[in-house]
């Protein structure tokens, strides 16, 4: 034996009033390198959450005091321990057992007997979507892009720091009152919006909302989440610094022309400019090859960079 310890794998909780289950689920999951905390009613466990947060919990059904429906319950409606992955331990077959144990927001079942290599697999699966997840989140939290997650009616769900930044704005440019916070809803006229949108019943890929308020361009684009019934929303915000109108002048375009040419400055693609002008992609695409023309280039980037030379000198 080389007498390394197994690596650190996380924080397992078990709860359950029967000692040979504790021993035989302990000792499994110790060897397998999880730290693992020991309760064994639901008072006492959520007395110890309280103090150190597991990253999963094993919980029986039937116990002493508050019962394992009562315990995952109570940790769903408490914000600082919801997100906790719950997997239920039960003797029950009955169906109606099963299905109020997920309506609780348990996200797995182990069926006693208990079995070790089963044990050990489903906490895996749980624990690695978990890390998933949460690496998702951190890259979209430290990330420069904004974007929120709502619910059907408009409430927000979830958000990244950059989210709130821009609804703070948009609130502040439209003079709207409101939160920007989970549980709030989005401002009106940007839910009205949502709602048109989730009404539809073919949903454009890619729909923009688009509002211009004191210099600032805030944009949103919306996206289906898959098995949730939720929406993202991607949102941008540009300082309104083209003068279209100097821009027209100043190179011999139309005004569409300058207005595409702005639009393709900031990321947009031939199809999102259409959606946002109420234009086909063909005709973007006609009014871009006319704006090449006239300034002498064969890109959009070149394009765009001509127009920024030129209007910046």
């Amino acid at each position: 034996m080389s007498g390394k310890s197994p690596p650190n794998q996380g924080i397992v909780m078990i709860v359950d009033d029967t000692p040979d289950n504790l021993a035989l689920l302990s000792d499994t999951l110790s060897e397998a390198g999880y730290r693992v905390l020991v309760a064994t009613d639901g008072l006492s466990a959520l007395e110890q959450i309280a103090f150190l947060k597991p990253d999963i919990i094993l919980l029986d059904v039937m116990m002493p005091g508050i019962d394992g429906f009562e315990t995952c319950s109570r940790l769903k409606l408490n914000p600082e321990t919801e997100h906790i992955p719950v997997l239920f331990m039960t003797a029950l077959s009955e169906l109606d057992d099963l299905l109020r144990g997920f309506d609780e927001g348990a996200v797995d079942y182990l069926v006693k007997p208990i079995r070790p290599p089963e044990v050990l697999a489903r906490v895996d699966v749980q624990l690695t979507q978990l890390r998933n997840l949460r690496r998702a989140e951190n890259a979209l939290n430290n990330s420069p892009y904004s974007a929120l997650a709502i619910d059907t009616a408009g409430n927000i769900t979830w958000l990244t720091p950059g989210g709130t930044v821009w609804l703070d704005e948009f609130r502040q440019k439209h003079l709207l009152s409101g939160e920007s916070e989970v549980g709030s809803p989005l401002p009106k006229s940007l839910l009205d919006w949502v709602k048109l949108y989730s009404e539809l019943t073919a949903k454009p890929p890619g729909a923009f909302f688009e509002s211009q308020r004191l210099g600032i361009d805030f944009s949103a684009k919306i996206t289906p989440c898959q098995n949730t019934g939720e929406y993202l929303l991607v949102l941008e915000k540009h300082s309104g610094e083209w003068d279209l109108e100097s821009v027209k002048t100043s190179l011999g375009l139309t005004f569409r022309e300058a207005e595409i040419l702005m639009w393709i400055s900031r990321g947009k693609t031939n199809k999102e400019v259409g959606i946002i002008l109420g234009s086909s992609p063909r005709t973007i695409n006609k009014h871009l090859e006319h704006s090449f023309e006239k300034l002498g280039v064969v890109t959009r980037a070149a394009a765009v960079s001509m127009v920024l030379q030129r209007t910046s000198s």
